[in-house]
């Protein structure tokens, strides 16, 4: 009998009705009105209910019904108990709205009204859960079963039910409880008897689900150990309403879902997945998933071939039977794959050999492959964990995939963990912000168990009276720390941390974090040997295979690594390859690392473990001897990374952050002793360091290239409330962000020491910087000082804007500084023009070189700067790239220019839109100045008119201009006529660079210059000039024929085979003094190989550059100085 209760509010829509079956307990409401009128919840009573409120129907759990329930479950609360449920409540992850309703009213609300305030700031699906949760945690069972069978299972039932079915299907509905799962059976061809034999087992399922709870309390105990437990629920919550099919409010999808949770290790990947799997054995997944299977990727790499249904019933044997009916039904089933990383096959194999037959036996791979490539079972839901080292291959697998990255332990998580953990409010912030100043071991924290040796180690330091603050310097000295403490010293247990490190190197390279039983066997270790760790925690037994063993940490795993290359071996084991163990050559190697990414941080900690001081805390503690060759061979690594080839970005990192962990500063003046110039990408505090230590040491270095990323410092890049006075402010009580910036305002004040304190440092280059305005005065600060030598600084794109102001005051008086580049949206105002004057002005001022771009001033302010100019005697090459100059303040420029005491010898007026009426004014600067020697006007469009004009001054005697460079600025065959006749009065001219002008039959105009005996042009650079091929015989001619120049660009120009072939034809004869010639050739073509070679042998000192084909242009400055 089905039962249809409910009623109607006025204005309210029907919607479908409740369906109750026979076997169902009665709705709460329905026991309530039993007991209140003493009646008997009988078969009777039931019809009664559903004969005179069959009208009155509303679906299951809507907001009324779901109040009146949850109202009913809170009057039968005492007071106390009511109490007790409003403090659990509070300690859940509350939803938003209630989260900002005062807790007041809460705290204040009987059971009525708390139910009313629930219900208005809360979705239904929260308070179901929530109020079972809190239930449950109160130990109140009688009403957690109600709540259960009202909230929970009431809620399944109406997404089976189909809200369409009539009397007659509802009746038919009660004689098949189970049919509304079996009609999604994939496979059509199943008729009544696979139905029937389906129905004829109504406890399958629940067996099933009872068979997983040996292992469900196991799971539960195994996720997170010690104090930790509690913050669990937060964590996993946080990630588990991002999984689709987990969360009610998704919409739903036609194909199925894969869901992919990657994380690094530790942050709680396995846990989330195991978390899904307990709620499929406590109903409380979605009613659609009716099977669940966990497939562990760490067991399963040990298992030989077999078919994928023994693969998934391999834990299972009594479901053999089924698991034909229970694949067919794959749109109800959840497979969770764990630790995908951990199948240990090569690149690329994951998609070899894809098998559709789930009856077919193969490699296990090539039987998740096809799952994941869903070849095996289409329709089913996949939840897959990984690492990201196999995020590529998985990639080339998953089809319209869901990625979730879990973060474990966040910043708040961190620190309420640190509170906990140590009791008192100030030791645990003292604890918590030593952590955080270290950036790569904060990093480490987001894993629980990493922030559990954390709190271990530094609060056992700081009860013994201890400094914890060197203990946190490294990740090395901290491990290190830990494991000492854990036993006494004097222990003399070297025979056991000789085989916990052996295991934990056989593992890694291995890429494996459990180890069995047969890798203790292969390597000699007993289990006896362990014992002391696996009491301690830092090694880990498995609670279901006994024989697994696992470490509390992959950190912790690597840091044994490093120990096992550290420690003094016997004779027996000092060939590590008899475990597949690489050397430290190997370790340390570039291509060992791209195959497992894992042996980078061992790296670390080898260089960590070099350090007297700690190897001397191991030999006291563990009665062992640490290897005197270490040190050597780490020197020599690291000495022949320096010989192969320059050192990288990438790979001067790798070398810094090593030295830092060592902490041995002669071992850092022995690495960095070659090194003469850096370049540096500073993007986070662990970097900046790491840089500090190391370069100190370096007292040859010359040249420091900088760049700084965004969010290393976060003064300028916030928003923040103006009136707060942070003088007056405890660090405490700083926004987070400000305790940050402090942080990296203290290592950048170390950092910037290297300027002041190396004598031979005289480059300084900073690039696409962001700055804040402290950290630029601190920089300023040590510029500024007499110990501080730089001769050429050059600022490049830097913000904020007002840092080039700060920069041209620290500069003022800086009687060392002979170059200076200010580039970038610079914000000229009156100040920075000031300044700018004051430091030409000054009478300590050697500046020889100084190069301004992105500058837009007024007529005034050039007035004020090119008066100055007449002043200074000492500069000599002036660039005004990219600025707002325009005609009008190019012509106070020429009139200063005029002037018989002007010294520049160099002058760059690169787009600083100038026009053909400027050329006229500067051809008379050409004339008079007896020292202008090189001129750039790249980029302006100056045409051929503006051409004329400027020959008109290079063909006076007087001129003494060299160099002319008129790149892009909208030049034809008519601009090279005038040029070319300019070049044939024997003018001063020797180098000459048209780039990117379209001059095309303008070449032959100027081979009639080249052959020209007056012609002094040594350097002739036409790149992307649109040259024809019909010209190159011309071009040959004139380069036989000229005795003087030198270089020759023709890049980007497409000569054609056949211009290439008549140009080389004419140079395998004779070149003349051409030194080096650059174009783009066909190589692949027999002709011009040979002729190529033919030329070369004819030319041994002729260099012919056969790539010149760059998208780009090459640089103006280049060929200008």
């Amino acid at each position: 009998m089905l039962i249809s209760v409910g009623w109607l509010h006025p204005g309210q829509e029907r919607s479908p009705p409740c369906v109750l079956r026979a076997n169902q307990r009665p709705p709460l409401f329905i026991q309530f009105l039993c007991r209140k009128y003493r009646l008997e919840a009988s078969p009777d009573l039931r019809e009664f209910f559903s004969l005179n409120l069959r009208s009155h129907t509303w679906s299951i759990m809507t907001s009324p019904q779901l109040e009146w329930t949850l109202q009913t479950l809170l009057e039968q609360l005492n007071e106390d108990e009511l109490k007790s449920f409003k403090s659990l409540l509070r300690a859940l992850p509350l939803e938003d709205v209630l989260q900002q309703t005062r807790w007041s009213e809460v705290e204040e609300a009987d059971g009525k009204k708390l139910a009313e305030i629930l219900i208005h700031t809360s979705s239904e699906n929260w308070i179901r859960s929530a109020t079972v949760t809190v239930l449950e945690e109160m130990n109140l069972t009688e009403l957690c079963k109600m709540a259960k069978a009202e909230m929970l299972e009431a809620g399944q039932v109406q997404e089976i039910d189909n809200p369409q079915l009539g009397d007659a299907e509802e009746d038919s509905e009660l004689a098949k409880p189970e049919a509304g799962q079996v009609q999604e059976i994939d496979n059509p061809q199943l008729g009544d008897e696979e139905e029937d034999s389906e129905l004829a087992k109504p406890g399958e399922k629940e067996g099933r689900r009872n068979s997983m709870q040996k292992q469900s309390l196991v799971w539960k105990n195994t996720f997170w150990q010690g104090d930790i437990d509690s913050f669990h629920d937060d964590v996993i919550l946080r990630h588990q309403r991002f999984i689709p099919f987990l969360n009610p409010r998704t919409p739903g999808k036609l194909t199925p879902y894969t869901v992919v949770l990657h994380g690094p290790a530790g942050v709680g990947k396995t846990t989330l997945a195991k978390k899904c799997m307990l709620d499929w054995t406590d109903c409380n997944l979605s009613p659609m998933v009716r099977y669940a299977f966990y497939l562990s990727c760490k067991e399963l790499s040990r298992m030989g071939p077999c078919s994928f249904a023994e693969l998934i019933s391999k834990d299972w044997p009594e479901l053999q039977d089924d698991i034909p009916s229970i694949l067919a039904q794959a749109q109800r089933i959840l497979f969770v794959v764990d630790g995908l990383d951990e199948l240990k096959v090569p690149p690329g194999a994951l998609i070899q050999d894809i098998c559709g037959d789930w009856t077919q036996q193969k490699p296990v791979p090539v039987l998740l492959g096809s799952l994941l490539k869903r070849k095996m079972l289409p329709k089913a839901t996949l939840l897959v964990t990984t690492r990201p080292r196999a995020l590529r291959d998985l990639q080339l697998l998953v089809q319209q995939p869901t990625y979730i990255r879990v973060e474990g332990f966040l910043e708040s998580d961190r620190r309420a963990y640190f509170l906990r953990h140590f009791g008192d409010e100030d030791q645990a912030m003292r604890a918590f912000e030593l952590m955080r100043s270290n950036a790569a071991l904060f990093q480490l924290g987001s894993a629980p168990a990493v922030c559990w040796i954390v709190c271990t180690t530094l609060k056992l330091q700081m009860e013994k009276g201890e400094d914890p603050a060197p203990t946190c310097l490294t990740s090395t000295g901290l491990f290190l720390r830990f494991l000492c403490s854990q036993f006494p010293q004097g222990a003399q247990l070297w025979g056991a941390l000789r085989a916990l490190s052996l295991l934990a190197a056989q593992g890694l390279w291995a890429q494996m974090s459990v180890l069995h039983g047969e890798d203790l066997e292969s390597a000699g270790v007993q289990e006896s040997d362990l014992r002391l760790f696996l009491d301690r925690d830092i090694l880990r037994q498995d609670r279901v295979s006994k024989g697994c063993y696992s470490f509390i940490h992959l950190s912790f795993q690597q840091f044994l690594t490093a120990l096992f290359y550290a420690l003094e071996k016997e004779e027996e084991d000092r060939d590590g390859h008899a475990w597949d163990i690489g050397d430290v050559q190997k370790l340390l190697s570039e291509e060992e690392r791209l195959k497992n990414p894992d042996l980078i941080q061992v790296g670390h900690f080898l260089f960590g473990l070099a350090n007297e001081k700690r190897v001397k805390e191991l030999e006291a503690t563990f009665g062992c001897r640490m290897s005197p060759e270490i040190k050597q061979e780490l020197l020599r690594c690291k000495a022949n990374l320096h010989a192969n080839k320059p050192l990288s970005m990438t790979d001067l990192k790798e070398v810094l952050c090593c030295l830092y962990e060592s902490q041995e500063e002669e071992l850092a003046k022995v690495v960095v002793a070659p090194l003469k110039k850096i370049s540096i990408n500073l993007t986070n505090t662990s970097e900046m360091m790491h840089c500090s230590f190391s370069l100190k040491q370096c007292r040859d270095l010359e040249k420091v290239s900088l760049q700084v990323a965004k969010g290393v410092f976060l003064e300028n890049y916030v928003d923040f409330e103006p009136d707060i006075e942070f003088e007056r402010c405890s660090y405490v009580t700083l926004p987070s962000w400000a305790q940050q910036d402090l942080r990296s305002l203290r290592l950048w004040t170390d950092f910037c020491s290297l300027f002041s304190s190396n004598s031979n440092l005289k480059f300084l280059e900073v690039k696409q910087s962001f700055l804040s305005d402290s950290s630029v005065r601190i920089l300023c600060d040590h510029i500024t000082r007499s110990t501080c030598h730089l001769q050429k600084v050059e600022i490049k794109n830097v913000s904020p804007d007002t840092a080039y102001r700060d920069f041209c005051l620290a500069f003022i008086g800086k009687r060392t500084l002979t170059h200076l580049t200010l580039e970038g949206h610079i914000e000229w105002e009156r100040t920075m023009l000031l300044l700018l004057c004051d430091l030409l002005r000054n009478h300590k001022c050697n500046l020889q070189y100084l190069r301004l771009g992105g500058h837009c001033a007024t007529s005034e302010q050039w007035v004020d700067f090119f008066y100055v100019l007449k002043a200074n005697q000492s500069l000599r090459h002036l660039h005004l790239s990219a600025s707002v100059l325009l005609d009008e303040g190019a012509k106070l420029l020429y009139k200063t220019m005029t002037h018989p005491k002007h010294f520049l010898q160099m002058l760059s007026l690169e787009n600083c839109r100038l026009t053909e009426a400027s050329c006229k004014d500067l051809a008379a600067v050409l004339v008079v100045s007896q020292q202008l020697t090189h001129l750039c006007l790249a980029k302006n469009p100056i045409g051929d008119t503006g051409v004329k004009f400027l020959c008109e001054g290079l063909s006076y005697p007087e001129c003494k201009l060299q160099a002319l460079v008129l790149q892009q600025c909208s030049i034809t065959k008519r601009g090279c006529r005038y040029l070319s006749e300019a070049l044939q009065e024997a003018c001063s001219l020797t180098n000459l660079d048209l780039s990117l002008n379209q001059i095309a039959r303008g070449l032959w105009i100027l081979c009639q210059a080249l052959e020209n005996p007056n012609c002094n042009l040594k350097h002739l650079r036409l790149w992307s000039c649109s040259l024809m091929p019909f010209y190159c015989q011309h071009l040959g001619s004139a380069l036989i024929s000229n005795q003087k120049l030198e270089t020759l660009d023709l890049g980007q120009n497409h000569l054609w085979k056949s211009g290439i072939i008549q140009l080389f034809r004419v140079l395998r004869q004779r070149t003349g003094s051409l030194k080096t010639l650059r174009l783009k050739t066909y190589e692949t073509n027999l002709e011009i190989k040979k002729l190529l070679e033919e030329v070369k042998e004819k030319n041994p000192k002729l260099t012919i550059d056969c790539n010149a084909s760059g998208a780009t242009a090459p640089p103006c400055c280049d060929f200008f100085c």
